[in-house]
């Protein structure tokens, strides 16, 4: 089924079939609070200062978070299709966010709005199970993210991330998987082209 004809409950049924088993209610349930949304490649999905709401989930494209530090932009995530992304500090403290999220590709998202979240979440054990697994791979890919830039060289950084999301390395821009390896334009180059060779 081509992602383009995704209905929110094709949606939910892929959740449930990740996170958590459900009963045709609790579907419904987690189906009735699903947004769809669409966006143009380069549109601002969260802005700086702004209050993360939702969780994401993509449905197609490519999307992005990153931040400015000393002038310079920098990639802090990104996610393709089958993939969440959220701003986790400000959805929970409901405070302004630093981050940014931005589409690369012409994209469909569907959003879980923190709150109906919550609100089934004390109706369904199932969507709570949902819920908890989703945050806990949320914490888990950003632990895996920054040991690997702690410990990793970079070539060792370029080789698990092909092996882990090919999508990124092969549709998002090569300034922006830089980014999100710390390494310099140049420096991926070499990587990968020493990759190639290997």
């Amino acid at each position: 089924m081509p992602n383009l004809s995704l209905t929110t409950r094709d949606v939910a049924r892929e959740l449930a079939r990740r996170y958590s088993t459900m009963t045709h209610e609790e579907l419904d349930m987690l189906e009735s609070i699903l947004v769809p949304m669409k966006f143009q490649k380069n549109e601002m999905i969260l802005a700086e200062g702004q209050i993360c709401t939702n969780i994401y989930w993509v449905a197609k494209g490519l999307i992005r978070q990153f931040y400015y530090k000393n002038g310079k932009e920098l990639t802090e995530y990104m996610a393709a299709e089958n993939h969440i992304c959220m701003c986790i500090e400000s959805l929970f403290k409901e405070e302004p966010t630093r981050l940014q999220m931005m589409a690369i590709e012409p994209t469909i998202l569907f959003a879980l709005p923190k709150d109906a979240l919550e609100q089934a979440s004390i109706k369904s054990v199932n969507i709570q199970m949902l819920y908890r697994k989703i945050l806990e791979e949320s914490l888990i890919l950003s632990q895996v993210h920054a040991d690997m830039l702690r410990f990793e060289t970079a070539q060792d950084r370029y080789v698990k991330l092909v092996k882990s999301q090919p999508q990124l390395v092969l549709r998002a821009p090569l300034v922006f998987i830089a980014s999100y390896l710390q390494m310099t334009p140049e420096t991926l180059s070499r990587v990968r082209t020493s990759a190639l060779l290997d």
